[in-house]
């Protein structure tokens, strides 16, 4: 996998809407959160545009990720809010530009479409983490910023990925494996199976999370991602956050622990859940197609590589 080299204080950072569109207030505070961690910004035409549920037209969206690339003076791109539309723009991104280009990229949830295929047609390292307007403001909690900080300025090996004080992580399946993690929102992945942007999951440890779907909505997407045979091909499981995804008050339902428990624990491979990355606050950054090693028997993500290039 292509590193990308990490920021210093000083980079300038591109932010592009890639989904939903934001308020302007929230793209002019955006703007100024990014001041505020030490960085120049560039701000994308797509935070100013607005196409019904879209932050403008497909062709501006990819335009913009394409340029951004492209910038020499862009060190790298965070992405404003998800929501929904990443997914439309996959044709019209300009791969072999990103490869040429390696950047640090930063996004999660609807993003997860774009992290997938910049992983497998670029084999480029990117991160899921915190969105400008939907996590930074107006308050970007220390934890989450730390994490995100730490991931995208050192040259290091990030080591362990711990949680927040007083929030466990838990083992659903022991073992030991190491491999490239790749993965982001369910709903997200389950919808590339069958496109040429698939998730390719052979030999790697798949990262879940989501949020506001009912347990039988997952109990559906992981079904399919089962038959597809993306479960069975993984070396491992790390389950994240799942806000808000319960049944309706006095709606009989399985939980959602249990349709892991009946999903993937039976596969019998190395998994741990209650990961603090996802839709949550105090949110980890987790470098995609990086190489981790899984050790579920102490409920333990390890970075055992370098994120930077000039390592």
């Amino acid at each position: 996998m292509i590193k990308p080299k990490v920021l210093k204080k000083g980079s300038c950072i591109g932010v592009i809407a890639l989904s939903s569109p934001a308020s302007l207030k929230e793209v002019e505070l955006s703007r100024k959160k990014i001041e505020e961690l030490g960085f120049r910004v560039k701000m994308g035409k797509s935070c100013y545009a607005r196409r019904g549920y879209l932050s403008g037209c497909d062709a501006l969206r990819a335009s913009d990720i394409n340029l951004m690339f492209q910038d020499k003076e862009v060190d790298a791109i965070f992405c404003l809010r998800g929501g929904y539309g990443a997914i439309r723009i996959l044709d019209l991104i300009d791969y072999k530009a990103i490869k040429n280009n390696p950047k640090i990229f930063v996004g999660y949830s609807d993003i997860t479409a774009i992290h997938i295929a910049i992983n497998q047609k670029c084999k480029l390292i990117t991160f899921h983490g915190p969105m400008v307007s939907s996590d930074m403001i107006p308050i970007f909690d220390d934890f989450a910023k730390k994490s995100l900080i730490k991931a995208i300025t050192q040259t290091q090996p990030l080591g362990i990925m711990k949680n927040p004080e007083g929030k466990l992580i838990k083992r659903l399946v022991g073992g030991k494996t190491k491999g490239e993690i790749v993965g982001g929102n369910l709903s997200v992945i389950a919808s590339t199976i069958g496109t040429s942007y698939e998730i390719d999951t052979r030999g790697k440890i798949l990262f879940l999370e989501d949020i506001d779907e009912k347990p039988y909505n997952i109990d559906r997407m992981l079904m399919q991602l089962k038959l597809a045979g993306k479960l069975k091909d993984a070396k491992g499981f790390v389950l994240g956050n799942w806000k808000d995804c319960n049944a309706d008050l006095g709606k009989e339902s399985l939980l959602v622990e249990e349709t892991f428990r009946e999903l993937i624990a039976p596969l019998d491979k190395p998994t741990i859940y209650n990961l603090s990355a996802g839709h949550c606050k105090e949110m980890i950054t987790l470098p995609l197609g990086a190489r981790v090693r899984l050790d579920a028997d102490k409920r333990e993500l390890v970075y055992i590589s370098s994120l930077d290039i000039s390592k």
